[in-house]
């Protein structure tokens, strides 16, 4: 059995410079916290060993006692090193990889591979602790290999910015020299950004990050998380955390001496709740009779962000976002391996999906960061060109998973688990067709078009019809 994971980042170092760091084995555990201690036992060349301990509860100690040592098995100086440590009746490679450009750019990609009857135990332990969040692990390589940021370089504040997707662009802005800076109700330890507090109501001290308009722009992701039961309560607390916030930072944007640079405020393409068959794209009236934990709650989000001081500024209407880790993803993912990867009520229902690569791509262009393409102020909707109905979702999760044909779980039994779940029924039954003419019309080429070429980056290729591994 195999398993196998690639990541991938850009980075505005020089190879040399971020070789360097790779290749000093002291400073593994820096850039990737799941490292408890690692060394060489000479000279870095092929055939050396060394070894390699995971910092992991009860198996990393174990790991520690037992691993035998890691060999180096390729180097190509300045491009790429591949590490091997034996496991009973397998292996563990690890191999980084760099590719310059003209730019000034690299790009950095981490492939973990395991082989051998014990994968399906192990893999979960080695992906926790050597790619539990590659993005960051790509932040703390740039810091460490001496990116920083110039006095002139764009500066992006990002509110909400701890929350998974928050942290995932603020990795991809500052690995390529963007200066950031979070907006955060709570400081979490170990980020490689800047923290600043506030109470994402009210204008304050954290007004001081944005006193540089010239070179500021702003992208809004606060609210609470949408996982929950539509309770009156809940939802009048999902709306204003998003409203709330919004309002602030509009009020704090007025205050400025000049427009901030770019504004991304976010939305949802739930904001058209249940639409059916009906095609959606940015010229489509949203409905004033909508689900009030999703029209209800967008439309006044959206409502909030009218009068902010910006010189550009893009509504991000976003679809389901496929990433590792990404809450709605794993859900999916778990009640797949256990056999519960049926459609859901008929399995009619559209669901509109983006990779997280492109919706990072798009974020960059809506904050000016992407030559050669532009977007226009206004409503974006961020999703990709084919949306799949339900039943053609659960069936790829289950090839890409190898799992077998499982039945559909009906509408009724749905909404009763969904109480033991404590999450919202109307997330799973109701769809939308959604996809963007504005991105189509600004000559956006997708990299990741279909479900299965996203499926196949995140889950691993399929081979005839079944996944890798």
């Amino acid at each position: 059995m195999t398993w196998q994971q690639t990541d991938r980042a850009v980075l505005a170092l020089d190879a040399e410079a971020l070789w360097a760091v790779l290749t000093d084995v002291t400073r593994w555990a820096e850039w990737c916290p799941g490292i408890f201690a690692a060394h060489l036992d000479g000279p870095l060349e092929v055939g050396q060993t060394g070894e390699l301990a995971l910092a992991l509860p009860v198996v990393g100690a174990v790991h520690r006692r037992t691993a035998p040592p890691f060999r180096v098995v390729e180097l190509i100086p300045g491009r790429s090193l591949v590490l091997e440590q034996p496991q009973p009746r397998g292996s563990l490679r690890i191999s980084w990889d760099l590719s310059p450009d003209d730019a000034g750019l690299t790009r950095f990609a981490q492939t973990l591979r395991i082989r051998g009857p014990l994968t399906a135990g192990f893999a979960p332990f080695v992906r926790r602790a050597l790619a539990g969040e590659p993005a960051l692990d790509a932040a703390r390589l740039y810091g460490l290999g001496g990116g920083g940021v110039g006095p002139a370089a764009p500066k992006v504040v990002i509110a909400g910015g701890t929350g998974t997707l928050g942290r995932r662009l603020a990795a991809d802005l500052l690995c390529r020299g963007v200066e950031v800076v979070l907006l955060t109700r709570s400081v979490q330890d170990g980020l490689p950004f800047r923290q600043v507090t506030w109470d994402g109501k009210t204008v304050g001290d954290w007004t001081e990050e944005l006193s540089e308009p010239g070179r500021t722009s702003l992208v809004n992701l606060a609210g609470r998380l949408v996982d929950v039961r539509p309770t009156p309560a809940n939802i009048a607390s999902l709306r204003d955390s998003r409203v709330d916030s919004t309002h602030a930072l509009v009020q704090a944007s007025r205050d400025l001496p000049a427009p901030l640079r770019h504004w991304l405020q976010a939305s949802t393409t739930a904001i058209y709740s249940d639409a059916g068959d009906e095609p959606c794209d940015e010229s489509t009236s949203v409905p004033e009779d909508g689900l009030a934990q999703m029209t209800g709650v967008a439309a006044p989000w959206e409502a909030a962000f009218s009068g902010a001081n910006t010189e550009h500024g893009v509504v991000l209407r976003t679809s389901l976002v496929l990433d590792r880790g990404a809450p709605v993803l794993d859900r999916l993912l778990g009640v797949t391996r256990v056999g519960l990867g049926g459609p859901i009520g008929d399995g009619q229902q559209w669901v509109s999906w983006i990779h997280v690569q492109d919706w990072l791509a798009i974020a960059r262009a809506a904050l000016g960061l992407a030559p050669g393409l532009t977007l226009p102020s206004g409503v974006v909707i961020a999703a990709a060109p084919e949306p799949v109905r339900n039943a053609e979702l659960m069936a790829r999760l289950r090839a890409h998973l190898r799992r077998p044909w499982a039945p559909p779980t009906p509408a009724p039994l749905l909404r009763i688990g969904s109480v033991v779940l404590r999450t919202d029924p109307a997330l799973a039954i109701t769809g939308r067709h959604a996809t963007s003419t504005v991105l189509a019309e600004a000559g956006y080429d997708f990299a990741y078009p279909t479900l299965d070429t996203a499926l196949d980056d995140l889950l691993g290729p399929m081979r005839d019809g079944r996944a890798a591994g």
